[in-house]
């Protein structure tokens, strides 16, 4: 089965497009061909929209899936008036907030992503600032960090760290074991005043030497002989040393995140 989908927004489509994926995820056997529309800010786009959501409702022979989060109702009401099954993702919640807190909402366009607070703006900056700063053992000067992930090379703990600092604010470094660590089955004495920050992250040995051998090809680095030694010695460094330890084989970057924020007790709102 295949039915086009559109997501779009008088934004930038981030909304739509996280809350879409996250649904569509739950149908597993239909084949979904995606396109984003964001910036549907005047009748004249919407329009524009409509033209190319009939258009692939003819192709397909069946109504696209439309994820809708226009703030403005009479641009939203040219978009449900497409040959398109539109799930208003604003409408569906808004009604009900409004009866909840008894007030009428006000409708602007770009409070979701803009920078409706520089000061949270900025954290989030300096945080992403701090993660790339403090990226695979560049910086050991850890007192300003909120966490500090651990784990042998390509376990995933860059993307992790700059996930974190983008949506939550979070000053996160990353260091990864190196030979002298793994044979010596220690910490490293500039990372013991902090294991209170510190999060190891794992993997499994096979997928970490597919994921080597792209960036090395046929090298040690990337054989398996290599990869199944050092996941094992770290996953016995950090058990020794008490350290929470996540597998990221088959978790998202999302996951791999939440749950070590979870374990370490930083509760942060998203940005």
């Amino acid at each position: 089965m295949h039915r086009t989908v559109f997501f779009i927004s008088d934004g930038t489509a981030i909304t739509s497009e996280t809350v879409g994926h996250s649904l569509l995820t739950q149908f597993p056997d239909v084949r979904f061909s995606q396109v984003r529309i964001p910036f549907v800010s005047d009748p004249g786009k919407a329009q524009e929209a409509v033209r190319r959501i009939n258009e692939a409702a003819e192709k397909d022979s069946a109504p696209p899936i439309v994820f809708n989060s226009i703030v403005d109702e009479e641009i939203g009401s040219i978009i449900m008036a497409s040959d398109a099954v539109t799930i208003d993702l604003f409408g569906t919640f808004l009604g009900t907030l409004e009866r909840a807190l008894g007030v009428k909402r006000e409708s602007k366009v770009g409070r979701a992503h803009g920078v409706a607070n520089p000061r949270r703006y900025e954290e989030r900056i300096d945080a992403t600032n701090y993660a790339l700063n403090h990226d695979d053992g560049v910086s050991t000067s850890y007192l300003n960090a909120d966490l500090i992930l651990v784990g042998v090379s390509r376990s995933g703990k860059t993307p992790t760290c700059l996930y974190m600092a983008l949506h939550f604010g979070v000053k996160a470094a990353n260091y990864p074991l190196t030979q002298t660590d793994l044979e010596n089955q220690a910490l490293p004495s500039f990372l013991k005043p902090h294991r209170a920050k510190i999060a190891g992250l794992t993997i499994d040995a096979d997928r970490l030497s597919q994921i080597r051998e792209t960036r090395r090809p046929g090298s040690r680095y990337a054989s398996l002989k290599q990869c199944y030694w050092e996941v094992e010695s770290a996953e016995s460094l950090l058990r020794m040393a008490g350290v929470p330890t996540f597998h990221t084989t088959h978790s998202s970057i999302e996951e791999i995140a939440s749950r070590v924020l979870l374990q370490l007790g930083l509760q942060r709102e998203m940005f």
